[in-house]
Parts: C-alpha cells; sequence; structure tokens
C-alpha cells in the first residue's frame, strides 16, 4: 500500500486557485443571493476548501437595482447602524439604502454573512457590485453562474 496516497492536502494562499464569477442580481431574492455568492466568496464551493485560507473566487454582481425582497421588507425592515458615539445610532429601512446606492444592499447583506474577523475583510474585497449591466472586469473573462 501507497502511504504518500493518503496524505490531505491543504490548501494556501500560494496554492489557491482564485478564479473570476459573474453573477446576474435580476429578479433574485436578496439573503438567498447574499448567502450563495458568500459560499464563493469563501470557497465553499471548491473541493479543497480550507478554513483558515482565502481561496475563494472573485465575484462581480450586475443589475444590484433590480434585486427583490418578499413581503413587505422594503418598507418594514430595521437595518441599524452605530457610529461609536453616544447618539450615534441610524435606523434605515432596505428602501432607503437602495434609493441611495443601489449596490450598498447586496454588499452589507454579504458583508454580514462573511467571519467577523481579518479574514472577513479579505474575503470581502473580491466582491464587486454594480448597479448595472456594465462592470469594468471585461478583462479578466468572468464565468456566468446562476443559482
Amino acid at each position: 500500500m501507497d502511504q504518500l496516497s493518503y496524505k490531505t492536502i491543504f490548501t494556501n494562499k500560494a496554492t489557491a486557485e482564485k478564479g473570476w464569477v459573474l453573477v446576474d442580481a435580476k429578479d433574485q431574492i436578496l439573503g438567498r443571493l447574499a448567502s450563495q455568492v458568500a459560499k464563493v466568496l469563501r470557497g465553499k464551493n471548491k473541493p479543497t476548501y480550507t478554513p483558515n485560507t482565502d481561496m475563494g473566487d472573485h465575484v462581480i454582481i450586475i443589475n444590484a437595482d433590480k434585486i427583490k425582497m418578499t413581503g413587505k421588507k422594503w418598507s418594514n425592515r430595521k437595518l441599524f447602524f452605530y457610529s461609536g458615539y453616544p447618539g450615534g445610532q441610524k435606523q434605515l429601512t432596505p428602501k432607503q439604502i437602495s434609493e441611495k446606492n443601489p449596490a450598498r444592499l447586496i454588499e452589507l447583506s454579504v458583508r454580514r454573512m462573511l467571519p467577523k474577523n481579518t479574514m472577513g475583510r479579505q474575503l470581502f474585497r473580491s466582491l464587486h457590485v454594480y448597479a448595472g449591466t456594465q462592470h469594468e472586469h471585461q478583462a479578466q473573462q468572468p464565468k456566468e453562474i446562476k443559482f
């Protein structure tokens, strides 16, 4: 029996193969899309997943302004932000955030599904969200995936 065939191979930063993925958010539910994108950013969709390594793909999300939410969440849900100062707490609805910057809503949803540590901040840099259909990553030749 060959003992070398049973060794577990751990992926590190040098051996991780990071690709580019394009996701169309048109008519997709926000939470379901965000959870799938978080898995791809983390690299959990790959068979060589290693928890302590940034091995996820770069994700480009287009049509962020055409995202959907079920029920009355556009007006009834409250998102809280706190500046750290006394009286610095803000409440905004998804509709208010979307009117100001449609991409921000998806960024918030995905960021809050990533780990709350240095690894999560590093993974979040691999997310690129655009309100329309145009994006500036044509040279990377992203593969389109559907959830």
